[in-house]
């Protein structure tokens, strides 16, 4: 998940700029399997078949997520009242789960090569191949990490690290053929091609318990400390304290919802008001699509040195200060925000009466 939070476009330019980048990550594998694959043709080389049988994955990992994409898209209905983002989650499990496959069947080909002897040849045209598909794939993997988290996409961004990925295996594959052309030891080619099937097994596993932390509402610190800051910077008074602060993500949809503390002698419509507004200034300082949902709780007397409203009628003790907002006393439920072990001001500092 991403730790600083990016401004967002309209829903329909994001839609329109994640299928695009979807597809141009489809077609473009689509092209470098080819090239791969011919290189593969030429030399014989283990690692190039590495390379390119992570290349096979790439592609049918490219249509995979071009369809999340386009089931993420879905406006939220009836029956997904938090929209269909989630969808992404099972795209960046599904791409994880075929690059650590990838990785098993490179690593199973790397040692059948090493015992019965491998033969490499047209290593100087197989590496130029190899070395131009590895650029492209590190122009088209910076391009999908850089969308998606512009787009709050996890598919472009698992997408992208993926590609990636491939560039780094493509120049394991040009280091091994140079070093077989130089040594004339033809046991580096497999040699080489087995740490980088590892190395992709540890990239497919990455991805899988990334996403399956999506799939679980792992918490997201970044988050939660962004906006622990937001409500610090945009807070009016009688917004008195806040916790039980958690949130969600479905894709580019984020879903928030907190305790808030107000006084106690408001009516419901005013309450309503000061939340509404509240909810308002927090998204558009996030930069996040979504909805916050603000659960009201009435203050209790030992607030009022951290209660800044004027003119309190009911006040019992005269306003000191606010401290800061901390991500520890928002995350704080019901039970340790008003305990006495578990509230900062649980004793106030001050017994004067206003």
């Amino acid at each position: 998940m991403s730790e600083h939070p990016v401004p967002i476009l309209s829903p329909d330019s994001d839609e329109k700029i994640k299928l695009r980048a979807g597809l141009a990550s489809l077609v473009v594998g689509l092209l470098l399997l080819a090239v791969k694959y011919a290189a593969y043709q030429l030399t014989g080389s283990a690692a190039v078949l590495s390379d390119a049988l992570e290349s096979i994955v790439n592609v049918v990992a490219a249509a995979f997520a071009l369809g999340s994409l386009v089931f993420a898209g879905r406006p939220a209905d009836r029956g997904h009242p938090y929209g269909h983002g989630k969808i992404e989650f099972f795209s960046a499990v599904f791409e994880g789960g075929l690059i650590a496959f990838a990785a098993l069947a490179i690593i199973g080909y790397a040692i059948a090569d090493l015992l019965r002897g491998p033969e490499v040849e047209a290593i100087e045209f197989g590496a130029l191949l190899t070395f131009a598909a590895g650029l492209v794939n590190a122009v088209l993997g910076w391009y999908l990490i850089r969308t998606g988290r512009r787009t709050r996409s996890l598919v472009l961004v698992a997408d992208g690290q993926h590609v990636l990925s491939d560039f780094w295996t493509s120049f394991g594959v040009v280091v091994a053929l140079v070093l077989v052309r130089i040594t004339g030891l033809a046991w580096l080619d497999p040699a080489v091609a087995l740490v980088l099937g590892l190395n992709l097994a540890r990239t497919g596993l990455g991805l899988v318990r990334h996403a399956a932390g999506g799939l679980l509402d792992e918490e997201d610190t970044a988050l939660l400390t962004r906006m622990v800051e937001v409500f610090d910077e945009t807070r009016s008074p009688g917004i008195i304290r806040i916790h039980r602060l958690r949130a969600i993500r479905a894709g580019r949809f984020t879903h928030v919802d907190a305790h808030v503390v107000l006084p106690e002698y408001w009516t419901i419509e005013r309450a309503h008001e000061v939340t509404d507004a509240f909810e308002r200034r927090v998204m558009d300082a996030c930069k996040i699509e979504g909805e916050i949902v603000f659960h009201s709780d009435p203050c209790r007397r030992l607030l009022c040195p951290a209660c800044d409203v004027p003119d309190c009628p009911i006040r019992r003790f005269a306003y000191e200060a606010r401290p800061a907002l901390t991500i520890e006393e928002a995350r704080q439920t019901d039970e340790s925000f008003w305990g006495e072990s578990g509230y900062p001001l649980a004793e106030p500092r001050t017994r004067s009466s206003s």
